[in-house]
């Protein structure tokens, strides 16, 4: 039988499609794609762009189908990818609404796997597309990774200013790398050798970032029990490093055997053991482990093994290590107190999640939108009225978009409870690091110089004694020498 051969349009219009499927739905190219395909400039919010682009490739494909239902096999083979791609977009956005309902019941119901109603039939349609069985079964739980990643970046981070939106797009390439494509032809079922370092000031929301990751596992599914492996909450398992005392702090993470310590009552196994071939574990606070713990982690990563305190027996490890810190790791590193092996070894990603205040600079409505969004949290649905009493408050009271946020997403959180509960919020305001605060710390770390040690001083003395002269009486130095050195300190 004759294989099917596109038109140049119909060539030049799927490979848009094919373009669509794989590349990041927060970027501007994906916008961009999505208005040609559509051939409709005015959509302005995403859902209005795909939804316009899924009609008219629609409207397309129901010109192919004319005589019969066509398979990705019936076209030639420089268009066969090119239609697979496109089936794939097609049935995937035929069940988008549905996954999105059944991601809200599996997260209500926890980790144990619920039954998917909608399976068969979105099998079947992918079969339909020449797809074998096990190609469908795998591209239906590819399906639900897909919507379960994008529902915690989009629902999860929320906010319009460029550094939100270059951290959306940063999530998805992590989860799923730059091109979709390559990710479904080499790396589904490899991603737990790609670490990742999450860094940013305490509050900002990394722990979100995180649960994106983690909670977007790839899961596979069964079609006899029509379910998946398991819910999808059972893939996450956070730890903060820094609530264990450091003698426990080994036992938690790789776990111990009856008796390796006074205490050890039993076995116990760590959160090491508890993580699956398919989850990841969110080592928060990573920056303050100890040096012999870093060594241990290493091994981890790098050879996938772990053993028990009080054990010889390895065990492998199968999941995928996303880690965060609110400290700076240069500094770390400099001090040598991370190391430069478990830094690079942790590093295959390093995404930064960006403070609330630099998130406002670049988009003053970006405080509107997270209170509007933290209220509806709260009142289980939008309400204008609270929303419009938070920011009355935080606009008389803190002074509006001037305000810092020193805790950041957290703190706005707990400034949208307080203004609840009191209609007020008097809000923080750091202590002002000191001139001398500035000349210990820099002591103490050993980053300063002989010469600015002394500029410092010198700049101290003057700012309490006011004179040139009282601070050359006070330091053996020649005024001039004092005044060239306060100078340099501006």
């Amino acid at each position: 039988m004759a294989k099917i051969q596109l038109t140049s349009n119909d060539r030049e219009f799927f490979q848009l499609v094919s373009d669509a499927a794989a590349i990041n739905p927060f970027s501007e190219e994906r916008a961009s794609i999505d208005r040609k395909i559509s051939g409709i400039s005015g959509a302005d919010t995403r859902q209005q762009r795909v939804l316009y682009a899924v009609e008219a490739i629609r409207q397309r494909l129901k010109k192919l189908d004319a005589n019969q239902l066509c398979q990705f096999n019936d076209f030639c083979d420089k268009d066969r990818d090119l239609m697979r791609y496109t089936f794939l977009f097609d049935v995937y956005h035929t069940y988008v609404e549905q996954f999105d309902a059944f991601i809200v019941r599996q997260e209500l119901h926890g980790p144990a796997p619920l039954k998917i109603p909608f399976g068969p039939e979105a099998i079947n349609a992918l079969l339909l597309r020449g797809f074998s069985q096990k190609q469908a079964v795998q591209y239906f739980a590819m399906f639900y990774q897909i919507r379960r990643a994008f529902h915690f970046i989009n629902k999860g981070l929320i906010g319009k200013s460029n550094c939100m939106q270059a951290l959306r797009m940063a999530l998805w390439n992590n989860i799923f790398t730059y091109d979709i494509r390559d990710y479904e032809r080499f790396m589904w079922n490899k991603m737990e050798d790609f670490s990742t370092l999450l860094t940013g000031p305490t509050g900002s929301g990394k722990g979100a970032a995180a649960a994106a990751i983690g909670k977007s596992g790839f899961l596979p599914y069964d079609a006899n029990k029509q379910q998946f492996k398991t819910g999808f909450a059972a893939l996450f398992i956070p730890v903060n490093l820094s609530q264990f005392a450091e003698s426990l702090l080994e036992s938690e993470l790789f776990g111990h055997t009856k008796g390796a310590f006074t205490g050890a009552v039993g076995e116990h196994q760590g959160v090491l053991g508890l993580c699956g071939p398919h989850g990841s574990i969110f080592l928060d606070e990573i920056g303050e482990v100890s040096i012999p713990v870093q060594v241990k982690l290493l091994k981890v990563l790098e050879e996938r093994i772990f053993y028990p305190v009080g054990s010889h027996k390895p065990q492998r490890f199968g999941g995928r290590v996303i880690a965060a810190t609110n400290q700076p790791i240069e500094q770390l590193r400099e001090e040598g107190v991370f190391r430069d092996d478990f830094y690079y070894r942790l590093c295959s990603d390093c995404i930064c999640v960006p403070s609330l205040a630099e998130r406002i600079r670049q988009n003053p409505n970006e405080l509107t939108d997270m209170v509007r969004h933290f209220c509806a949290q709260i009142s289980d649905g939008e309400n204008t009225e609270l929303t419009d009493r938070v920011m009355d408050v935080i606009t008389t009271q803190l002074g509006g978009i001037a305000y810092a946020w020193p805790g950041n997403v957290r703190e706005l959180a707990q400034c949208i409870r307080r203004v609840i509960l009191k209609h007020s919020y008097e809000g923080h305001t750091p202590k002002a690091r000191s001139r001398l605060d500035d000349l210990i710390g820099g002591i103490e770390s050993g980053t300063l110089t002989a010469d600015e040690v002394l500029d410092s001083y010198c700049k101290i003395l003057y700012d309490r004694h006011g004179t040139y002269e009282q601070v050359a009486k006070l330091t053996a130095l020649d005024r001039r020498t004092v005044k060239k050195r306060i100078q340099n300190q501006g």
